[in-house]
């Protein structure tokens, strides 16, 4: 096989990257601890010709990548295309950046936000179109995809075109929670009783903060072990994050498509089952490959 594309998935922590012949098959591929964080200003640039080229031996190819390359905080800031948006609008807007050969920068995706801002995402637009594109079942109907993470997000498509998205700041929040607040605690969550005590005890989302002090309360007030706190608070933010998301995207009805690492989707998948919803998880390290390719080829 003879490679004829690099194409890089390179996000905030780390940098995934393939080399594939011309009909997407893979011929090499690396994980590298290069996010766009660890990387000084300016610096993206010389490390994807010099370090990232190199270990793929594909200095000679052309280049599409994703993810938080394209913000302020990597290469250049390639703008957000608004939704509704698919793989072939993604192809019209990249954004070509100073690389011999050509290197592309696919844009994130902008929607209106529940408060009227923008919100905002990169790289999991391309897990998103990368798992439609391998069923062409699901790029018919409206679907609902919940992408969990730091910033989970949640996506409702329409005939395989992303027309709105949400982000919860789920995982952020509940890191800091753990650390910095009265509910700190260095015990490893776990899944079991306290996680779906939290579940339960989220009810349908609202006043999060009167129900997150529940998490001091039940130990100092009731006697439960402080090393459930950790399993109590990640099973209430989540719970809470399942019960009203769907409802304030309109898609209340609709099967979750869980989307993602395969451990954290377990998580969810719990706290939905807990609900009475119905989900379906899918690996998105896979995924993000076949959107790729998929938004290449639109613009070939």
């Amino acid at each position: 096989m003879s490679a004829t594309l690099l194409l890089c998935d390179w996000g905030t922590t780390r940098l995934r990257a393939w080399t594939v012949d011309a009909l997407g098959e893979i011929v090499k591929s690396a994980t590298l601890e290069l996010g766009v964080s660890t990387l000084a200003p300016g610096e993206a640039g010389n490390v994807f010709a010099n370090t990232i080229r190199s270990a793929l031996d594909a200095e000679d190819l052309p280049a599409l990548l994703c993810g938080m390359v394209g913000s302020n905080l990597g290469w250049t800031t390639v703008p957000y295309l608004s939704c509704p948006a698919g793989p072939a609008q993604m192809a019209a807007a990249l954004t070509k950046v100073a690389d011999s050969p050509v290197a592309q920068i696919a844009p994130g995706l902008r929607c209106v936000g529940l408060t009227g801002a923008a919100d905002v995402m990169r790289g999991e637009e391309c897990q998103v179109f990368g798992w439609l594109e391998a069923d062409p079942a699901r790029r018919v109907g409206r679907r609902l995809i919940c992408h969990p993470g730091t910033h989970a997000k949640w996506i409702l498509v329409q005939d395989g075109i992303v027309i709105r998205f949400i982000t919860v700041m789920t995982g952020e929040l509940f890191a800091t929670l753990r650390k910095h607040s009265v509910l700190a605690n260095a015990a490893a969550p776990q899944l079991g009783a306290d996680f779906e005590a939290g579940v339960a005890a989220a009810g349908d989302g609202g006043l999060l903060t009167a129900r997150l002090f529940a998490g001091r309360g039940r130990v100092v007030g009731d006697g439960e072990p402080a090393t459930s706190t950790p399993s109590y608070l990640s099973g209430l933010l989540i719970g809470a994050e399942v019960a009203a998301a769907p409802a304030l995207l309109g898609a209340a009805d609709l099967t979750i498509d869980l989307l993602g690492d395969l451990e954290l989707c377990r998580w969810y998948e719990c706290a939905l089952t807990l609900r009475g919803v119905t989900s379906t998880t899918h690996d998105g390290e896979a995924a993000v490959l076949a959107g790729l390719l998929a938004i290449h080829r639109q613009g070939v």
